[in-house]
C-alpha cells in the first residue's frame, strides 16, 4: 500500500489541522487505508494557525471536504466552529473530529477515547477500582481522563504546572468525573512523586519527548525527572500518547524499571479508524493496511 495516492479531477479531500502538523503521520496511514478501499479520496496534512481556523474550517466546507482530523492546539476551539456537537465532543469540550453535515456545517465529535481505551482493552487487564497519574492538562488530557472514567479507575489524579489551567480543568470535567483530583507538579513540593508511587496507570497527555524533523533533540526529553521515575513501581504500566520516537524516553526509563508500556501507536491508528468509518460511512475500514504503513514508515 505504499506510494502516493493516485489524484484526479474527481479526488475529493479530507485532512487534519493543526499547528505546527508537518510532522503528523495521519496521512501516511489514512491514504493506505483510502487506497484499500478503493475511495477517490486524498488525505493532507493541512496548516492552519489560530487566527485563520475559522476561515480554514469555512473554506474547507465550502470545497466539500469530506472530513477532517483537528490537532494540537485546535482541538478546544474548533468545537466553537461546529454546527452540531456529539454528546461525548460537548461534555469534553474537545473535538478531534469534524463530518460534514448534509445541511451544511461541521458535526464535531472526539475519536480520541475510543483510540485511547483501545490498547488499554485488549492488554487482558481490568482497571475497574485502580488509580492513575495523567501528566498534562490540554486538550487531549480530556479524552485520556474520559477513557479512565470508562474503564473504571477510581482515582484519576491530574497533574499540571500551571495552577490556572489545572483549575479549569477540574471546573470543566468534574461533573462527569467525581474521582478527577488536582495534583501539584513542582519539584520541591513531592506530591507528584507520592502519586506515581501509587499509581497503577501513568499517562504522558505533554509533547514533552517527542521528536521532529526540525527538533530531534526534542526526543532526549522526559516529563518526569529523576526522582519521580525512581518513584514508578515495578508492575505498574505507562502510557505516553506520543508515537515518535518509538519508544520514547519516558516509556524507556520506566520498562527499565520493570513497567508495563504501551506508546501512542495504537492510540493514532484506532482513533483514525473510527474517523474514517464516520467520513465513510462504512462499518468496517482495514485497520491492519493503517498499522502497517505506520510501521513501515517509522525509524
Amino acid at each position: 500500500m505504499s506510494g502516493f495516492p493516485s489524484i484526479r479531477g474527481t479526488t475529493a479531500l479530507v485532512g487534519v489541522l493543526g499547528d505546527p502538523v508537518h510532522h503528523s503521520l495521519s496521512p501516511v496511514m489514512q491514504n493506505a487505508a483510502l487506497q484499500a478501499m478503493g475511495l477517490d479520496w486524498v488525505f493532507l496534512a493541512l496548516p492552519a494557525a489560530a487566527n485563520q481556523l475559522p476561515a480554514v474550517v469555512r473554506g474547507l466546507e465550502a470545497m466539500g471536504c469530506r472530513g477532517l482530523n483537528v490537532t494540537i492546539p485546535h482541538k478546544q476551539a474548533v468545537a466553537a466552529l461546529c454546527q452540531e456537537l456529539s454528546p461525548l465532543a460537548e461534555r469534553l469540550g474537545a473535538v478531534n473530529t469534524l463530518v460534514p453535515l448534509a445541511g451544511g456545517g461541521w458535526h464535531g465529535t472526539n475519536t480520541d477515547v475510543e483510540g485511547f481505551c483501545a490498547p488499554l482493552r485488549r492488554c487482558g487487564s481490568s482497571w475497574s477500582g485502580k488509580r492513575a497519574v495523567v501528566l498534562g492538562c490540554g486538550g487531549s488530557a480530556r479524552a485520556v481522563v474520559a477513557g479512565l472514567v470508562e474503564l473504571g479507575f477510581s482515582s484519576i489524579q491530574l497533574a499540571g504546572r500551571r495552577a490556572d489551567a489545572l483549575a479549569a480543568f477540574l471546573a470543566d470535567c468534574q461533573a462527569w468525573a467525581p474521582q478527577l483530583q488536582a495534583l501539584s507538579w513542582a519539584s520541591e513540593d513531592g506530591s507528584l512523586a507520592d502519586a506515581l508511587t501509587q499509581a497503577d496507570l501513568v499517562v504522558n497527555t505533554t509533547p514533552v519527548g517527542m521528536a521532529s524533523a526540525s527538533n530531534p533533540a526534542a526526543a532526549e526529553a522526559c516529563p518526569l525527572n529523576d526522582g519521580e521515575l525512581s518513584a514508578l513501581q515495578s508492575g505498574a504500566s505507562v502510557y505516553d500518547i506520543i508515537y515518535t520516537p518509538r519508544p520514547t524516553q519516558l516509556l524507556q526509563r520506566a520498562t527499565s524499571r520493570g513497567c508495563r508500556s504501551f506508546d501512542g501507536l495504537e492510540m493514532l491508528v484506532e482513533q483514525g479508524a473510527a474517523a474514517l468509518r464516520l467520513w465513510s460511512g462504512l462499518p468496517e475500514v482495514p485497520v491492519e493496511v493503517m498499522r502497517q504503513a505506520l510501521l513501515e514508515h517509522l525509524p
